[in-house]
């Protein structure tokens, strides 16, 4: 007799897709979905749809640069999955961007629109460039031309791009004005994380950071802890790293540790976050030349004797030969990937709750949702009301997912990939088909 789940199935998924590189960013997604995917029995054709992408994307950028010359960059768009709703994803601006990587993003946030419950699908996006060593007006061009190789990729109710790695507020007003152009309407809706001005939503530069502070917060709830107890290392001082640590330091915690692309700092007497983000802004996005906390290393940062380690950096960070050193208990992923699966194995059997990136880091698409309801509506939300309803989605998520993950008796990771996958192929399941 089939199990309920699986009324529809014609046959039960039984061979994974082989994995053959597990630091690599999308074959690390595949793993974590195998597991899941085993746990659902989840039918042999769904398993395909679900970890195929929709559409991949690839297009050369020209851009006249400065000097007259004209260099051609790649420039990536990937949409995983539109079943519940229009693509949404970040655009990066980075010299290692690759499309492996740019599927696993767009993947993930499929699964972490699934965890909060937000009626969008994944994607993600990115352009092969240095953009520290480009000028404001070779960016405006380079955002611009990509824009306009997407004209018929992007749209409110197709495809929505938003900030990431090296995007900002202005790259995305550049988005929007290319798009209106284009469209010969103004069209608000087509990017979030805009300034306010051009229809943001107050809070979405925070949210992301707010939300992981959140889930820490329920982690901790979860595990008896006291916030004034608890020490916190931040590997990241970037947008979400430093809101992070902020509000957790607001709530009582003690900041012992951050680092940024100059290195890492630590204070056992805790540090001043505030005073450092205001160092960052005044030295162009750089913490280097900090003098009120000791150096340290990155492997120093993620072994440091904390309760809460909160990686907000780049995918790959805990490995297998970092995990065994962590003493933090609780591991909140405020970066895309931070955890190999090795690491994963290892931080499992050593008892860390980690709460997983697409749970940990979904704050910010949460409240891109929110700004793109305002855009579609016109009517704008107060600071307060859009952190309330942000709070509140966070906490239900978490209890959700920490919920899935006793019943399983697996990892918040698996337990996250469970509940997502199962809404997404529930809601393929109703829609069908088409053929």
């Amino acid at each position: 007799m089939p199990s309920k789940r699986n009324v529809y199935a014609q046959a039960i998924y039984r061979e994974p897709a082989p994995i053959r590189d597990s630091e690599n960013p999308f074959e690390a997604m595949m793993e974590r979905f195998n597991v899941a995917a085993e746990i659902l029995e989840l039918n042999s054709g769904f398993y395909e749809y679900l970890c195929t992408p929709a559409h991949v994307h690839i297009t050369a950028v020209p851009v006249t640069m400065d000097n007259g010359e004209i260099r051609v960059f790649e420039g990536i768009r990937v949409i995983h999955n539109e079943i519940l709703g229009p693509s949404k994803g970040g655009i990066r601006y980075a010299p290692d961007v690759s499309l492996d990587e740019v599927k696993a993003l767009a993947a993930w946030m499929t699964w972490k629109c699934a965890v909060v419950s937000v009626p969008f699908g994944g994607a993600k996006g990115g352009v092969v460039c240095n953009p520290r060593e480009m000028s404001p007006g070779e960016l405006e061009r380079l955002t611009r031309r990509y824009t306009a190789n997407m004209i018929g990729v992007f749209g409110p109710d197709k495809d929505i791009p938003a900030p990431d790695m090296n995007t900002n507020e202005q790259i995305m007003a550049w988005i929007l004005d290319t798009y209106s152009m284009h469209s010969r309407r103004t069209e608000n809706a087509v990017v979030t994380g805009k300034p306010i001005m051009l229809g943001g939503s107050h809070g979405r530069k925070e949210a992301t950071g707010r939300g992981v502070m959140t889930v820490t917060l329920g982690a901790m709830a979860r595990l008896g802890m006291r916030p004034s107890h608890c020490r916190v290392a931040v590997q990241g001082f970037g947008n979400v790293g430093s809101i992070a640590a902020k509000l957790l330091q607001e709530q009582g915690c003690k900041i012992v540790a951050v680092s940024d692309i100059s290195g890492g700092y630590y204070n056992a007497d805790g540090l001043d976050i505030q005073a450092m983000m205001d160092y960052s802004a005044a030295n162009r996005g750089s913490l280097e030349g900090y003098r009120n906390a000791d150096p340290i290393s990155n492997e120093e940062l993620l072994t440091a004797d904390v309760e809460v380690l909160i990686p907000a950096a780049k995918e790959d960070q805990i490995t297998k030969s970092i995990a065994p050193h962590i003493k933090a208990k609780i591991i909140s992923e405020g970066a895309n990937g931070p955890t190999t699966p090795a690491a994963d194995d290892i931080l499992n059997e050593n008892g860390v709750l980690v709460i997983p990136d697409i749970l940990a880091n979904a704050g910010g698409v949460t409240v891109s949702y929110f700004e793109w309801v305002q855009d579609r509506q016109g009517y704008f939300w107060s600071l307060e009301r859009v952190n309330r309803r942000l709070d509140r989605i966070m906490r239900a998520a978490f209890d959700e997912v920490y919920n899935a993950a006793q019943k399983y008796d697996v990892s918040m990771r698996i337990g996250a990939y469970v509940l997502s996958i199962d809404k997404v192929a529930s809601a393929l399941r109703i829609r069908g088909i088409y053929a």
